[in-house]
């Protein structure tokens, strides 16, 4: 006797999966936001000889995360998840714009924000002005209705693993090294997505004073690959 085809059902899947899925598109190096292109200054650190070692990296990033863009990049995310009006959402934009630390970082967040804003024009029809790239994703997470904890955490696993990427291409660094890299770090992206909830622009700053200067340097470097 033949079974019985499945009955279909109009449920579909928990909002959670949903969300989860959209992100992970979002986030994905096969969005068009040219990530691939930024190292963030991390070049600069490689050819100074700071970052020679898997474990080299991985200190060099926890400072990000902790210290430096990756903890004010939440921040500002969250800030504008919170936007009611447009004026709100500008003084956001401002504010990123603003703590960027030099040209090439100012530039490296405004064209991914760009690339990423119109994207999600084209895909998913709505208002979704042009800013930088973690002011855009959180607006646009507000705009979808993602959960809002679940998006920055995501956000700060892909930004690192873009680096991690940008390392393994200019150190003598593993795929295994790398992803053991972004195993251990994914417990810090997730306590960092936590700790700023509820956080302002008087709670940013930055210490990461060594990746900032790297930024910097970076933009005089007689031979480089990246764009940051």
């Amino acid at each position: 006797m033949d079974m019985a085809a499945p009955i279909p059902t109009a449920m579909g899947p928990p909002p959670m999966i949903c969300d989860a899925l959209t992100l992970a598109q979002w986030l994905s190096p096969s969005f068009p936001v040219g990530a691939f292109a930024y190292s963030h200054g991390l070049e600069t650190a490689i050819q100074d000889k700071r970052i020679r070692t898997p474990k080299d990296l991985e200190d060099w990033l926890v400072d990000i995360l902790l210290q430096g863009s990756g903890r004010n990049d939440c921040i500002l995310l969250r800030m504008a998840y919170a936007c009611d009006h447009p004026a709100d959402l500008e003084h956001v934009d401002a504010t990123a714009r603003a703590f960027a630390p030099s040209a090439e970082r100012l530039r490296e967040t405004h064209l991914q924000g760009t690339a990423f804003s119109e994207t999600v024009r084209a895909v998913w029809p709505g208002e979704q002005p042009d800013l930088c790239y973690p002011v855009a994703i959180g607006y646009a997470a507000r705009r979808m209705g993602l959960d809002l904890s679940l998006t920055a955490a995501l956000y700060l696993q892909a930004v690192i693993g873009n680096l991690v990427s940008a390392a393994i291409r200019l150190v003598p660094l593993g795929q295994t090294d790398g992803q053991a890299i972004l195993a251990a770090l994914t417990p810090l992206c997730r306590d960092i997505a936590a700790q700023t909830e509820g956080k302002t622009q008087d709670d940013m700053h930055s210490m990461a004073f060594l990746s900032d200067i790297a930024a910097m340097t970076h933009e005089t470097l007689p031979h480089r690959i990246f764009r940051s």
